[in-house]
């Protein structure tokens, strides 16, 4: 196995600890340590649980680990992220990157890669490639913490929102949204006199789909997820909710009778 790097030792992160470097330089480090290659078409950063026999090794107690279980390259002035292990790579946004498929091109700064392994495990890769000015992220430590985006809903849409999707809010282990019925009838009984209905329910959820599909929310429309649809536009719907604080827990409260 060629070195024409040089190692990194063990820390906690990547993202504050890279030092001013060469653009297109790759860092990349899991908990045992790692290493830092400068850009040069054909060379390679290759990790696995077989620590000799790899530059960054992960998951070394892990027999789900495959020993090689992927490769950085550097070609064509990028770094490529390619899988040569059994199980698939999670990559940012819930991208999975399989055995025998093209390699992932990485972009420039911080990229957190993850390699299943057993029991529920998950081992992290942090990567990250220095950018055009060759440059560090800035320390933000005592700036104002950004708060996330939460969408707007109207009073019906909220309540319609929290019974459709109470199952992702309690936590159950593979959630999917109630049926139009059931959320339906549970609609009637708490706002009784409204008129609820299954239609009237779908029509409402298709707005709020259609509206945040506008600002630039993905998995919203049929033509994105393609037949059969079942359950998967709603599902992405609830997931945006809830990763945007839109939807939390305790909005669960609302399920109660007054």
């Amino acid at each position: 196995m060629e070195t024409a790097g040089t190692r990194l030792p063990a820390r906690e992160s990547l993202a504050f600890g890279v030092p001013a470097s060469r653009p297109g330089t790759m860092f990349a480090l899991a908990v045992s340590g790692g290493i830092t290659m400068a850009p040069r078409d054909g060379r390679q950063v290759l990790f696995g649980r077989n620590r000799p026999d790899v530059h960054v090794c992960v998951g070394e107690d892990d027999r789900k680990v495959s020993r090689r279980h992927g490769e950085l390259v550097h070609t064509a002035d990028r770094w490529w992220v390619r899988n040569t292990g059994r199980l698939p790579l999670r990559l940012p946004r819930s991208r999975l990157l399989f055995p025998e498929e093209e390699p992932l091109p990485l972009a420039e700064g911080y990229t957190p890669l993850f390699v299943r392994g057993s029991s529920g495990r998950e081992h992290l890769l942090e990567l990250y490639v220095s950018g055009a000015e060759g440059g560090r992220p800035i320390s933000r430590h005592q700036e104002i913490t950004e708060p996330p985006r939460t969408w707007r809903l109207s009073g019906d849409e909220r309540l319609a929102l929290i019974v459709l999707g109470q199952r992702y809010l309690l936590h159950e282990a593979r959630p999917q949204p109630l049926p139009w019925r059931q959320a339906a009838d549970q609609l009637a009984e708490l706002r009784p006199g409204q008129n609820w209905g299954p239609k009237r329910l779908e029509h409402l959820i298709a707005g709020v789909r259609r509206r945040l599909s506008k600002a630039g929310v993905a998995g919203l429309t049929k033509e994105e997820v393609g037949e059969p649809v079942g359950n998967a536009l709603n599902d992405n719907l609830l997931r945006e909710l809830m990763l945007s604080t839109t939807l939390v827990p305790p909005d669960l409260a609302a399920l109660d009778p007054a």
